[in-house]
């Protein structure tokens, strides 16, 4: 049996397929799992290199978190890859109450027993930075740090109220935190660094990245031997940086042309997110002839009235398609659309608590997904958010994902396994995170325009 070189967990599922897409395009064999694979899976799988779960920590309680990630992580462990990594959002999504990375933290750390986890959020290729602890993203053409960025600041569950992320994760975990910066690994001390933190009771290194030589470095100190069984936290930028480690130390050469992104006649699209960037999506893909059917979220307070909605819906976009349509599902053009304001209006009436509002309307997405999926013969699917996504594919029973070809960073194009469900299995889907992508990528993931 060949070990593979990483294993990963994401905690939600747009996430765990943009680590993916990061291995895959760095000829990286790579496949991704809906529940943990036993270890036999590499008897009918040999080429693989990267085993991942996607998951849905992101929306848990710790007391969920401590229920569940122990016994995945182990699962994953029994690879015995180099590393293992928790993967988290890279605007660093999580608080004391929700998708806790602290807590996360101490069950890896803990399966582990090691001295120390790497933390690595900054991913250049995605616009993400951390500079002497401090992590900051871009929005449009501008990068904030995170606790000013104009989305994240604001995030309707886990709201960014601190950028530096030491002091962040000290609400969620007693962990010590100490930063590797880039001032001290550009002169090449970060092996000092660590030393010296380590003596100082760190249990938690968050390591600066802001350019291909910090990249490159983050690599090397969480790779290290590749040989000791490491836990490790972070974005994609952990793959970005091991990726940028392994092809300067040699030990990967570049992949082979990949094949470009096929068009389709039609593409069906579900979102469930607020975020400004995925509403620019919508009215982009919108004045190219998409069709926009907006979905009624407040009826999410209602069982009876939420099963109404999801008829109304299949049946307009039933007709839509049949016509040939491409077809967007919104449940918001951004966080300015008074639909936001009628559901927290309606979750505020109601006596259902706003997590399971947005539970509700996420397994209705899904619902959705999976009738316009089962009664077409739809050649390729885009969903956006990823509570959407987790249930979209739980409702298609999809059992693992691979790469198939790139549309936008962090949201690539993959093929769908679903043995049990008809119709379904070698269906092209791509996740898309609220934040990921440009403007045009609705109609790039349709194949209508070329990166």
């Amino acid at each position: 049996m060949i070990n593979p070189w990483l294993t990963f967990y994401g905690d939600d599922f747009t996430g765990s397929t943009a680590v993916m897409e990061v291995l895959s395009r760095a000829g990286i064999s790579t496949m991704l799992f809906m529940a943990p694979p036993d270890v036999s899976i590499l008897d009918d799988h040999p080429h693989l290199q990267a085993i991942g779960v996607a998951g849905v920590a992101r929306s848990k309680s710790p007391k969920w978190m401590k229920a569940h990630l122990p016994s995945i992580l182990q699962s994953l462990a029994k690879f015995k890859a180099p590393v293992l990594h928790y993967k988290v959002c890279s605007t660093f999504d999580s608080s004391p109450n929700i998708g806790s990375i602290g807590v996360a933290t101490e069950i890896g750390s803990a399966l582990f027993d090691k001295d120390w986890v790497p933390l690595v959020v900054g991913a250049p290729a995605i616009r993400r930075y951390q500079t002497f602890g401090t992590l900051f993203a871009a929005d449009g053409q501008q990068v904030y740090r995170i606790d000013r960025h104009p989305v994240m600041s604001c995030h309707p569950v886990t709201p960014a109220w601190e950028a530096d992320l030491g002091q962040h994760l000290s609400q969620q975990t007693p962990l010590k935190v100490k930063v590797i910066d880039l001032a001290m690994m550009k002169a090449g001390k970060s092996d000092e660094m660590i030393d010296h933190h380590l003596k100082d009771g760190a249990r938690i290194m968050a390591i600066d990245v802001l350019d291909e030589q910090t990249l490159i470095e983050a690599g090397r100190v969480i790779w290290r031997d590749g040989k000791t069984p490491k836990f490790a936290v972070g974005s994609q930028g952990v793959e970005y940086a091991l990726v940028a480690h392994w092809k300067a130390s040699g030990l990967l050469t570049e992949p082979s042309a990949e094949l470009p992104l096929q068009a389709v006649d039609q593409l069906f699209a579900v979102s469930g997110s607020c975020s400004p960037t995925t509403a620019d999506q919508i009215a982009f893909a919108e004045s190219q002839g998409f069709q926009v059917f907006d979905f009624d979220a407040a009826t999410a307070i209602d069982q009876t009235a939420l099963n109404v909605e999801v008829a109304r819906a299949k049946k307009s976009c039933l007709g839509l398609l049949s016509h040939g349509h491409d077809v967007i599902v919104a449940t918001a053009r951004g966080p300015g659309d008074p639909a936001i304001t009628r559901m927290l209006n309606a979750i505020e009436a109601s006596r259902i608590s706003a997590q399971t509002a947005y539970e509700r309307l996420a397994e209705a997405l899904g619902k959705l997904t999976k009738e316009i999926c089962t009664q077409t013969t739809m050649p390729r699917i885009a969903i956006c958010g990823g509570d959407t996504s987790g249930h979209s594919l739980s409702a298609l029973q999809a059992t693992a994902l691979a790469f198939v070809a790139p549309i936008e960073p962090g949201a690539p194009l993959c093929k769908l396994y679903s043995p049990e469900t008809s119709g379904i299995d070698g269906l092209e889907v791509t996740l898309k995170g609220g934040q990921m992508g440009t403007p045009a990528f609705f109609v790039k993931a349709k194949g209508g325009l070329k990166s």
